[in-house]
């Protein structure tokens, strides 16, 4: 087993997670520079150099790969990751918008107006000391805050939280599959290197049932055709051979796309890409019912479905906010030219405040259809989470139907492969005495070959099985313990 912790610091105004590694990554210090202009150009530089180490990939082993170290990179290098860590950004914007609304707001306005003199009319009555001047400016300052919206601001304070709650469950998510698909490919790389030795192996046996069928024919104790039946097997072994390592290397390639490597420029078809670790393998059967209650009560898509039946909720309310009034308070500041003097440099001003009243009697059924909607996702958002309650039942229970299965199968081949390799060797025996046929070791070579693959299948089969178990019960990333 293995840890993965919460190593990407926590956004600075909201707490909201950015990922799950292993190892921890360090932050920035601001660098002390003698001007800001210096000080954003080295920030400008930094953040190229990064988004360019990201664009190139992982860096690339220099020994065999740990799993907890490749799941490590996965989680700061796979590109699913990266872009749920941007989604999850994004709906942090979201949120801000959608609280924005409850926040007050300030406007700041300016004009100037020039006309021509004869298009300004001036009082009719001669000797009074004034005169309406052709040119006009204002300016001024306002803070309007909104206090009632048919309740429209409380929804949009839980719209925010939900927001985010979503973004954070959709990214807990893609983590999720993605540690389930480096596990995965990781035990699949593990056994086609485990059916390249197998088969190389068996080669190497019939190559030396060969060489012994040879030197027995020239030495006339055996007939040509027990060569010819030996070169036939070994042509036969030898495809086989062939097909294991070609599935090595697109196994290779595999998890290196899923961990995220940049592959070397030199490295040609085959990565260098060795394993550290065997396939894990459990210790025991889960309990279904057990698993059945964690799954209902920490899937992160049952999560994010929940979250978006409430934003479908705070929809409909919002839509129904707007066949009410809204209610705005407002103070400021305003300034403007004298208006019955021509005294344009002197400015009048003071301050000011008030509130305004709107209610939007009819809209053409704008609001209505906004309502329809609102209701009709809502309920869509809801048959959706109920599909998904049985949808992952159905997971859990074909999971554990599965670790059931591989269990059984790994014990019964641990036993087979002994039996195969004591029958090998009593064949090999028996032939070199003379008791036994040649017909007998080929049959025993090709029993243990079986054997073998069947075995090494049947433990990638139960490590897979379990990650896929722990995947479909929701267990979290953070909870894994240390190999």
């Amino acid at each position: 087993m293995f840890l993965v912790a919460l190593a990407e610091a926590a956004d600075d105004r909201y707490g909201m997670a950015h990922g799950m590694i292993v190892c921890g990554n360090l932050r920035q210090s601001r660098p002390a520079c003698p001007s800001t202009a210096w000080w954003l150009a080295g920030w400008l530089v930094f953040g190229v150099m990064q988004v360019g180490a990201k664009d190139a990939g992982a860096p690339w082993p220099s020994g065999p790969l740990k799993l907890a170290e490749a799941l490590n990179l996965a989680l700061e290098y796979n590109a699913e990751v990266r872009k749920a860590r941007q989604d999850l950004e994004a709906a942090t914007g979201v949120a801000i918008q959608t609280r924005a609304i409850v926040m007050p707001r300030v406007e700041g306005n300016a004009g100037y107006t020039v006309r021509e003199s004869d298009g300004v009319e001036q009082f009719p009555v001669v000797g009074l000391p004034i005169q309406i001047p052709n040119d006009h400016w204002s300016a001024g300052i306002r803070i309007v805050q909104t206090i009632y919206q048919g309740g429209r601001l409380s929804s949009a304070l839980r719209s925010a939280r939900l927001t985010e709650q979503q973004a954070r469950s959709a990214y807990e998510t893609t983590v999720a599959e993605t540690v389930s698909a480096v596990r995965t490919a990781y035990a699949d790389v593990w056994l086609a290197a485990e059916m390249v030795r197998v088969h190389e192996a068996s080669v190497a046996l019939l190559e030396e049932e060969l060489r012994q069928t040879q030197q027995r024919f020239e030495a006339g104790t055996v007939p040509r055709f027990n060569v010819l039946r030996a070169q036939v097997e070994l042509a036969n072994a030898r495809p086989r051979l062939i097909r294991a390592r070609n599935m090595l290397r697109i196994a290779r390639h595999q998890l290196a796309h899923l961990v995220g490597f940049g592959a070397p420029a030199a490295s040609g078809e085959d990565l260098a890409l060795e394993l550290a670790d065997p396939p894990e393998l459990p210790s025991g059967l889960p309990d279904l019912a057990a698993g059945l209650h964690q799954a209902l009560k920490q899937r992160p898509e049952l999560a994010l479905l929940r979250h978006r039946v409430a934003l479908q909720a705070e929809a409909v309310r919002q839509a129904r906010a707007a066949f009410k009034p809204t209610v705005e308070m407002f103070a400021g500041y305003d300034v403007h030219s004298p208006m019955f003097r021509d005294d344009w440099d002197q400015g009048i001003g003071g301050w000011l405040g008030g509130g305004q009243f709107r209610w939007n009697f009819f809209d053409g059924g704008a609001t209505r259809g906004r309502l329809i909607e609102a209701s009709a996702g809502r309920t869509r958002a809801q048959v959706e989470l109920d599909d998904m309650h049985r949808r992952i039942e159905l997971e859990v229970r074909t999971a554990h139907s599965r670790l059931v299965e591989a269990h059984e199968l790994l014990a019964s081949t641990r036993k087979v492969q002994e039996e195969a390799e004591e029958a090998l060797r009593l064949a090999q025996s028996r032939a070199s005495v003379g008791t036994g046929t040649q017909l007998d070791v080929l049959g025993a070579q090709t029993a243990l070959t079986e054997a073998r693959s069947i075995h090494a299948q049947a433990m990638r089969d139960c490590a897979v099985a379990q990650a896929r178990w722990e995947r479909v019960i929701g267990v979290p990333v953070t909870e894994r313990a240390e190999p």
